[in-house]
């Protein structure tokens, strides 16, 4: 039996893999603590509850158009005029399943065989394997300086005659980082100068801290959306916390989203109506659950940050957004306790039962990104553990669940 090329080229989720081991785990009775989950602990919002219950007793749960339930479309119009600043036509949104097939569809939709698209690094594991799966090429721009946020400088060297598009996901899955507003401008004007296409991954664009409130790219454009090259992914799962539900969408011209359309006719056909109906919930409903959420996500931030602190020779950058950091532990990887960021990651979980994902899944080879999405609980425990695992400064016995361990590796 043989399988394509590009079929077997695609690499394994690293997320979903560890989140099927932690399960396992966990069936078992193992007391595994999971920071590598990108997953708010929060509960859906009632108005989304209550806004699907309502369509699934009515059992009116058939087929709707493929871009989406008009009321859903309408509540993202009202949507895009308020955190955007911009009036988009309903006929400019197209209703996914997630914001995961907003980017293919723009991918496949934009891309021939060959043609690059430019991913800013670190980047989310499957901007590379989106392109691939299509048949172009990823372009990976890292920072020369070592940081997380890349030089306007060294994303224009990455252009090409064949780039497509950059995507540009900002606040930063996984290091937490927000792009100043100079460079998402300077962005927007490079992509408009060479006609390349601006995909704006914003799916965790409310979950920001400290005071933050970065400008969305449309405020550095004075093209209307007909004529812009700025793409905008967005969806509930982050911001409301509502994962399993899977609804995300497409904000673009109306000939893209009109091809956007044929794409996604052709494969998933539409968006379960019992779950567009609680994306629609979600946005009427009371908006507080957003800001509720980011506080409690920003100080589970400041405690992380509290725990590394005493963490040697782990150094980690403060987020300015989203639920993860991507604290760098290049030092226990030269140490020899493993070889890698995966091997790192795999210790840490049949050592300490924590959960991590390893960095060179983000383009961070050194890094493990960690996810403070939980609870203070999980945070805490599960810093503890690592730093018992691989610190030798840290006290050399632990209890994990109810097991006495002693460290005899350091």
């Amino acid at each position: 039996m043989s399988f394509s090329q590009l079929a077997r080229s695609i690499a394994t989720s690293p997320t979903l893999r560890l989140n099927e081991e932690a399960r396992l785990l966990r069936e078992r009775g193992e007391p595994v603590i999971h920071l590598g989950i990108g997953e708010p602990k929060n509960k859906t919002p009632i108005t989304a509850i209550l806004s699907s219950a309502a369509r699934l007793s009515s059992g009116n749960v058939k087929y709707v158009p493929t871009d989406g339930l008009p009321s859903l479309k309408k509540a993202i119009v009202r949507y895009m005029e308020e955190h955007y600043d911009r009036i988009v036509a309903p006929q400019n949104i197209i209703v996914t399943e997630g914001a995961k097939q907003s980017l293919f569809n723009i991918i496949y939709t934009l891309c021939d065989s060959q043609d690059e698209v430019i991913v800013l690094a670190p980047y989310w594991v499957s901007y590379p394997e989106i392109v691939k799966m299509v048949g172009a090429i990823p372009v990976v721009v890292t920072p020369e300086d070592g940081g997380f946020i890349p030089r306007f400088e060294e994303i224009e060297r990455a252009v090409s005659s064949y780039t497509k598009a950059i995507i540009v996901n900002s606040p930063n899955n996984p290091s937490g980082a927000v792009y100043p507003d100079e460079l998402i401008a300077q962005i927007v004007d490079l992509c408009e100068r060479k006609g390349i296409y601006m995909v704006c991954d914003d799916i965790y664009h409310k979950l920001v801290f400290d005071g933050n409130a970065p400008a969305p790219a449309y405020r550095f454009t004075d093209r209307d959306i007909e004529n812009s090259k700025i793409i905008v992914v967005n969806g509930v799962s982050k911001l409301y916390g509502m994962t399993g539900f899977r609804v995300g969408w497409t904000v673009a011209s109306r000939r893209m989203v009109e091809i956007m359309i044929n794409v996604q006719g052709q494969t998933t056909s539409c968006v379960s109506p019992v779950m567009q109906m609680a994306a629609e919930g979600a946005l009427t409903g009371m908006q507080s659950i957003i800001e509720n959420l980011r506080l409690t996500i920003q100080n589970n931030r400041d405690i992380l940050m509290q725990e590394m602190r005493s963490f040697t020779d782990v150094r980690v950058s403060k987020p300015g957004g989203t639920f993860y950091a991507l604290p760098d532990f290049s030092a226990y990887i030269r140490d020899s306790i493993a070889k890698n960021s995966a091997a790192l990651a795999n210790f840490l979980l049949k050592k300490a039962l924590v959960v991590t994902v390893p960095g060179s899944a983000f383009g961070m080879e050194g890094y493990l990104r960690l996810s403070y999405a939980g609870n203070v609980k999980d945070v805490t425990i599960g810093i503890e553990r690592m730093k018992w695992a691989l610190d030798p400064n840290a006290p050399n016995e632990i209890y994990i669940g109810d097991r006495r361990l002693v460290r005899n590796w350091l």
